[in-house]
């Protein structure tokens, strides 16, 4: 019996080191197998973390005027910027060990197994923060063993390369809260009309409890289901010592004014600026699609919301609502370029094709004041003379014809001043003016002038026939007003990332590029075409809306058989307006040419409402004379109209009208203006 007892127990002893040995193996290979998942997991690095995110979109007073979120509305916030009751609300009620642990609640896990086994269902949850944001991040909502595994091995990985706080913030930013709200800053303005830093704890801690299930905790969809979920965070985070039982109470017992609206954004301003804006995102700091989209940009525009309501109301109130004619407008700063306005159509919905920066359309006589600023600098003045006749131009080695007429085939059959045939827009003078010059000089001048679209080398671009972009014209314009130095357009003043970064901010830089006397000559003759004194054998273009403008303004009107133009600006403000059909169909009634200038009018006179009246400030080297506008020599008493007219100093007439003589009177009569104004000058002029 001995021997048999002494057998039994070496066999037992046997077994019990094989149990050990193989258990310490397993042990080993356990822990190898934990080893080089956590060391491919470190190796792998970071997960990419990031999610679409709306880019929002603000006027030029930080009022939010569009969003793009593709029907999920989320807004990033860093931790700082979320109430603090709704951090420890969340922790209370999600993961109260989330600082502790690292990825996994084990003690959580075990005790929800065995609540499992005891209900024989799965009835309740055991995953950590970090295991509901891998799973929000990378994975589908389905129950298989793969999609636990892989849910596992992302949370080891955000474990390895992210702080506590980096993933709570990410957390908080990215779980569903229901009604296409994702995250807490969409979740908050939605819920209770407010951002996530301004909760109140009952707020904060009725809004932590929607993540468990946003269909059946929605204060919206269920009240009182929701009120009950509230109440066991409210214990929960009494629990931790988050809170008090007074403060508990209290937050328990305070009313909830919930709002059911996504707040950002209820309805779009100005689309086509907004288009081009994202085009200026793409251009100018070559961004993707897909960053501008959900990005989480916050792009900070020129937008002017006054000056846009009140050029879509011009349209809309001038232009009937049946009619099939198109139209756009652009407004800019001329100072900086900033485009505080833009309507690149009559309805967005119905045609989103931008037509103030993408039509390209024959600017038609608007054109003129650049080919009158080249022939400024080549020896031209205010008072320069040519005969306004029906003529004939041969070209191309007198190969070549071409025959302009003047609008209604009007003509003064005598010589005029290029004063005059602004204000008249005469086509002769014009296309007279463009031989003299040349084609190439004309065009090196348009492209001085900021215009980069492509120009035919005719006779007939005097008049406006190559095709250009209705912000390139506003824009050459905008050079005029500001006194020669070159701007462009501008859409986006800063871009800050989803970080609130600044990746783009804009820099005024203004470069000379025109001599300042003359752009102000150019300037002052442009006002002319409000100006009745200029009346010749036809009124002044700007005859049909003079009565409208309260202030001064320089413009030039420019139409085609298919296009109609108005352009101009006062130091303030510089905006242009086409009319016009898609498929270029012939403007054939009068009031659709009238369009632009009425259009144009209702839009400065609405905007610079609330601006003071600002004159146009002469240069130094510019003299003001009293000219007689029919003859362009000096006005005398006997003169039946008198013009205030600016010249280059040095360039201005010396000879009187020829129908008078000169005499101390008269002499008085053309003293320049400054020197009216300044006859201290005049008397300090006599002892030097």
């Amino acid at each position: 019996m001995e021997l048999i007892t002494g057998q039994r127990f070496k066999q037992t002893r046997k077994y019990i080191r094989a149990v050990i040995i193989i258990s310490a193996m397993a042990f080993l290979l356990l822990l190898l197998f934990l080893s080089s998942i956590l060391i491919y997991a470190k190796i792998l690095g970071p997960p990419p973390i990031a999610v679409p995110q709306s880019t929002i979109y603000y006027s030029d007073n930080n009022r939010v005027i569009g969003e793009s979120s593709h029907g999920q509305k989320r807004y990033w916030e860093g931790l700082l910027g979320i109430s603090p009751d709704l951090i420890n609300a969340t922790i209370a009620v999600e993961d109260r060990q989330f600082y502790s642990h690292h990825g996994f609640d084990l003690k959580r896990i075990a005790g929800a197994v065995v609540a499992d086994i005891r209900a024989m269902s799965k009835v309740q949850g055991a995953s950590t923060i970090t295991q509901q944001y891998a799973r929000s991040l990378f994975l589908e909502n389905d129950k298989t063993w793969s999609r636990k595994l892989n849910e596992a091995f992302y949370t080891i990985r955000l474990e390895l390369n992210y702080s506590k706080e980096e993933i709570l913030e990410g957390y908080l930013n990215t779980i569903y809260y229901g009604h296409g709200a994702y995250g807490v800053e969409a979740a908050s303005q939605y819920y209770f009309g407010k951002n996530a830093k301004d909760l109140s704890l009952a707020e904060a801690s009725m809004l932590a409890g929607i993540p468990k299930g946003p269909t059946l905790y929605s204060p919206l969809e269920n009240f009182d289901r929701a009120k009950k979920r509230q109440q066991i965070i409210l214990a929960s985070m009494t629990k931790m010592e988050f809170i008090t039982n007074k403060q508990a109470n209290k937050a328990n017992s305070s009313p909830l004014l919930l709002k059911g609206k996504h707040l950002i954004v209820q309805t779009q301003m100005a689309p086509y600026f907004q288009d081009a804006v994202k085009q200026a995102l793409k251009s100018q700091l070559q961004l993707d699609e897909r960053t501008i989209e959900l990005g989480g940009l916050r792009v900070y525009t020129t937008l002017n919301e006054r000056q846009q309501q009140i050029a879509e109301k011009a349209f809309s109130t001038t232009i009937r609502a049946d009619s099939t004619i198109q139209g756009a407008l652009v407004a800019m700063n001329p100072e900086t370029g900033a485009v505080q306005a833009l309507v690149g159509g009559r309805d967005y919905q119905t045609s989103p094709f931008n037509r103030a920066t993408q039509a390209v359309r024959q600017p038609g006589s608007t054109i003129k004041p650049l080919l009158y600023y080249a022939a400024l600098e080549n020896g031209y003045t205010p008072s320069t003379m040519l005969k306004s006749e029906k003529t004939t131009f041969k070209y191309n080695h007198d190969q070549t014809t071409y025959s302009p007429s003047n609008y209604n085939h009007q003509y003064a059959n005598d010589e005029i001043t290029l004063a005059q045939a602004i204000a008249l827009s005469d086509n002769i003078f014009a296309v007279k003016t463009l031989f003299y010059l040349g084609l190439d000089s004309f065009i090196h001048t348009i492209h001085r002038f900021g215009i980069t679209s492509d120009m035919k080398s005719v006779p007939s671009l005097a008049l406006g026939t190559s095709g250009i972009k209705a912000i390139e014209m506003v824009n050459a314009y905008s050079i005029l007003a500001n006194g020669g130095k070159m701007v462009t357009p501008i859409f986006i003043k800063k871009v800050e990332n989803a970080k609130g970064e600044v990746i783009f901010e804009q820099q005024d830089v203004a470069e000379q590029v025109l001599d300042p006397d003359r752009t102000f000559v150019m300037t002052q003759m442009l006002s002319g075409v409000f100006d009745e004194k200029l009346n010749g054998y036809t009124k002044v273009t700007g005859n049909s809306v003079r009565s409208k403008l309260t202030r001064p303004y320089a413009g030039k009107s420019g139409s085609t058989s298919t296009d109609s133009w108005m352009i101009g600006y006062t130091p303030q403000l510089v905006s242009g307006v086409w009319i016009g059909y898609d498929k270029e169909n012939k403007l054939e009634k009068p009031a659709e040419k009238g369009y632009s200038k009425q259009i144009w009018a209702d839009f400065m006179e609405n905007s610079l409402s609330n601006q003071p009246v600002q004159e146009f400030k002469e240069t130094n080297q510019v003299t003001g004379v009293y000219i007689d506008p029919k003859s362009g020599k000096l006005s005398t008493s006997d003169c039946p109209v008198a013009r205030l007219t600016y010249f280059v100093s040095g360039t201005e007439p010396t000879e009187f009208c020829p129908s008078h003589s000169k005499d101390e009177e008269q002499l008085e009569e053309s003293v320049p203006l400054e020197e009216k104004k300044s006859w201290y000058k005049r008397v300090l002029r006599f002892w030097e």
